[in-house]
């Protein structure tokens, strides 16, 4: 049987204010070393905690790694983003689409993607993890937004998974690979808001329904 990445949650404000303290320093050491340079004394360091300290709260590096992604998740996995069902189609793509490039256009999100693509041959689990957790789960979340629209009749899709990546992927063209492989700056909101703008445009070309269709 193989040992599961997490461990058992410690419920005291102590416990929980410590656990923070250790996340932030492995944070910091992963972000400048990579995965393979961090060592768990250097975490241990950057945290302000003894290395058995350390060790009460994660077993090991891939433990404490996993950790990090799981709040990764949270940051990037647009848990907050609000899909409100009577706000405009047009409004919700381009608030929607704004957010989510902001998110995985930055120096945090870029770090932890790159950080997770390198290890997800050896490390196959975190790379699932952080598929299932951030990928999937925002375009889930969308599908089903978009199903309500498709229920109401504003919009026409058969897919609407298919059409929730494919929304997303527009709204990367231009932005998200150039910044991934440290060709380009983290783009400008005004630029962000242009692309984004043009794959709200895209989007509703193919998918809004015709007036008076299935009347």
């Amino acid at each position: 049987m193989v040992a599961t990445a997490s461990v058992a949650p410690l419920h005291s404000d102590d416990d929980s204010a410590k656990r923070r303290q250790i996340l932030e320093g492995a944070r910091a050491v992963f972000l400048e070393f990579g995965f393979d340079g961090a060592s768990m004394g250097e975490i241990a360091r950057a945290a302000g905690v003894s290395k058995g300290t350390l060790y009460v709260y994660f077993a090991d590096k891939n433990s404490l790694f996993c950790e990090i992604v799981e709040q990764e998740s949270l940051v990037q996995g647009m848990l907050s983003f609000d899909f409100v069902a009577d706000r405009g189609i047009e409004a919700t793509l381009q608030a929607f689409g704004n957010a989510y490039i902001g998110l995985i256009c930055n120096p945090r999100g870029a770090s932890a993607i790159r950080t997770v693509m390198a290890i997800a041959e050896r490390m196959p689990d975190i790379g699932r993890r952080y598929y299932e957790r951030v990928i999937a789960n925002t375009i889930g979340r969308f599908a089903r937004y978009l199903e309500g629209q498709v229920a109401a009749g504003a919009l026409a899709i058969e897919d609407c998974e298919l059409a929730a990546a494919q929304f997303m992927q527009a709204c990367q063209a231009t932005l998200f690979l150039p910044f991934i492989f440290q060709t380009a700056e983290p783009p400008s909101p005004q630029r962000i808001s242009g692309v984004v703008d043009s794959a709200t445009r895209m989007f509703l070309a193919a998918y809004r329904a015709e007036p008076g269709a299935g009347s």
